[in-house]
């Protein structure tokens, strides 16, 4: 799947956090790839913490890491012409990847390959494709997150499976027009990435350009891994307290920490910032929850009448068109590392319209693995990409459950990073996969309809009609363009870009009409 290319958004960023490699080992792999050719000696990535071989002295709550090498100029393989990349090296253990770089605003032109090792059979997996053009998931321009400093240019994340052994290779676009006095494999000690200092530069190519591998960790002790069915029943409801001031017209960032008198943590000690996170849902679960439970429709005009009561005229009391509060897979049920993102919540205003996104990891995973990837982007878009959260608001996955995504409270009007240019009063919403030739599930449908018909309805917004959204810029509509957008609509709506993927966009009609008849309409 190829995007359209992002527009330059001229922000100043900071060098990419290259880790250094380990001397190789002294001994050989013996695992033979799947076109026959041996892998290399070892070649070992220094971590961050400790992953799942070896994870004892990893401390409990900073699971997973992240591996960075830095990519390297390669002899020309005549036949694939990659001019970049890795060989084949033996690494600690990894479940995701992606190529970044150091500023967001440079597109790379080209193609990402990559092969990986099954750390359980040591076989080579064939070349696949990473997504090339994913930063314009990212913050709107000029926004206090885009401006940070910390963001960077990156590839879509590619979920690979529990692997120790990678191999990538990037290949410029063929019509680029590299220089003839070019030499791909450089003239220095061949260390440094693209355009780094001793080695030939590929001037069609982003510089300072690193491999991630990310292992997203385990959820800690007695935590749900949110592997399992919803097991609320109709009728059940969460603890309901005291409405949460709502956000000034705008944006606005607080601390949201937990109100004094809060309940005990149901599960395991709880960090300043997990109290926070949790907190932010406290007038719908008790402090700690790992689940928040589906509603019946009655159940939850009842909670919007207390959630907003004081804003809606009499007759929206008496027939609030809002769907069914379906049940949604708290941070803390998916295993969030808090400490990975910024203290603070950033709200906008109101939620006028929710913008549908596929991840683009690819569609070979479990929904058992669901939490673990959800793990893997968040350490991926906070340590990689140098976002302030996870970029979505909330993740679907195959199975049809539904996760909370970036922090602050799930009934709350919380900014993202989901679609540049409209991140201020919409919500994202991603899942999981890929569906440019693939359909997504009916359950993953249906899910995308309940949570908008509530999310939506929170806001009194109509899944069938149109609203009115000022551009923040991107390489559709200019800074400052009001623009009519449809309430449920897709990535490439607001922007020039083929998510959510041409399979999922076409069931979009199919996602407003449900979510409208959840509404009641």
């Amino acid at each position: 799947m190829r995007g359209i290319l992002a527009s330059s958004i001229g922000v100043t960023c900071a060098a990419a956090l290259a880790l250094p490699l380990a001397p190789p080992a002294a001994a050989s792999v013996s695992s033979v790839s799947s076109a026959g050719t041996p892998a290399p000696v070892a070649d070992v990535a220094t971590r961050t913490v400790g992953t799942a071989g070896a994870r004892t002295g990893a401390r409990a709550d900073v699971p997973g890491s992240t591996q960075s090498l830095p990519l390297r100029p390669l002899t020309r393989d005549r036949a694939s012409g990659a001019v970049l990349g890795l060989t084949p090296r033996t690494v600690r253990t990894f479940s995701l990847l992606g190529v970044v770089w150091e500023d967001p605003s440079v597109d790379l032109h080209g193609r990402v390959q990559v092969r990986t090792r099954a750390a359980s059979t040591g076989d080579w997996t064939d070349w696949q494709d990473v997504e090339t053009h994913y930063t314009q998931h990212g913050a709107d321009p000029d926004s206090s997150e885009a401006a940070s400093g910390k963001a960077r240019g990156a590839t879509a994340p590619l979920w690979v499976g529990e692997s120790d052994g990678v191999e990538v290779r990037v290949l410029p676009e063929p019509d680029a027009g590299e220089p003839e006095d070019v030499d791909p494999v450089g003239t220095g000690s061949g260390e440094g990435a693209s355009g780094g200092e001793g080695a030939g530069e590929v001037s069609t190519l982003p510089a300072g350009m690193r491999l991630d591998l990310v292992d997203p960790g385990e959820a800690e002790p007695g935590e749900s891994a949110g592997g399992a069915e919803p097991q609320a029943e109709p009728g059940e409801s969460g603890e309901s307290g005291a409405p949460e001031p709502q956000a000034e017209p705008g944006e606005s960032a607080e601390g949201a920490e937990p109100a004094e008198g809060a309940e005990v943590p149901r599960t395991g000690v709880m960090t300043a910032a997990a109290k926070a996170a949790s907190a932010a849902n406290s007038a719908l679960v008790p402090l700690g929850a790992t689940q928040i439970p589906s509603l019946t429709a009655e159940e939850t005009r009842e909670e919007l009448v207390a959630l907003r009561g004081t804003g809606l005229t009499e007759q929206q009391q008496a027939k609030p068109y809002i769907g069914p509060r379906p049940s949604i897979v708290t941070r803390r049920g998916w295993g969030a590392d808090e400490s990975l993102r910024e203290k603070s919540f950033v709200y906008t205003s109101k939620v006028k319209a929710a913008f549908v996104h596929h991840t683009a990891s690819g569609n070979s995973y479990s929904c058992s693995q669901a939490p673990s990837l959800i793990r893997g982007f968040y350490r991926y878009h906070t340590k990689s990409l140098g976002w302030r959260d996870i970029g979505y608001n909330f993740l679907v996955d195959k199975c049809g459950r539904i996760y909370e995504g970036r922090a602050g409270g799930v009934a709350k009007p919380v900014k993202g990073a989901h679609t540049m240019g409209f991140n201020s009063k919409t919500t994202g919403i991603a899942v999981i996969g890929s569906y440019g030739s693939k359909k997504p599930s009916s359950k993953a449908v249906k899910a995308v309809a309940r949570l908008t018909a509530w999310k939506l309805g929170l806001h009194g917004m109509n899944p069938k009609k149109k609203t009115s959204l000022t551009s923040g810029g991107g390489n559709l509509y200019a800074k400052g363009k009001k623009v009519k957008m449809k309430v449920i609509s897709g990535h490439r709506d607001g922007f020039n870009t083929s998510c959510p993927g041409g399979k999922l966009h076409k069931k979009l009609g199919s996602v407003r009409s449900k979510a409208a008849g959840y509404q009641g309409r």
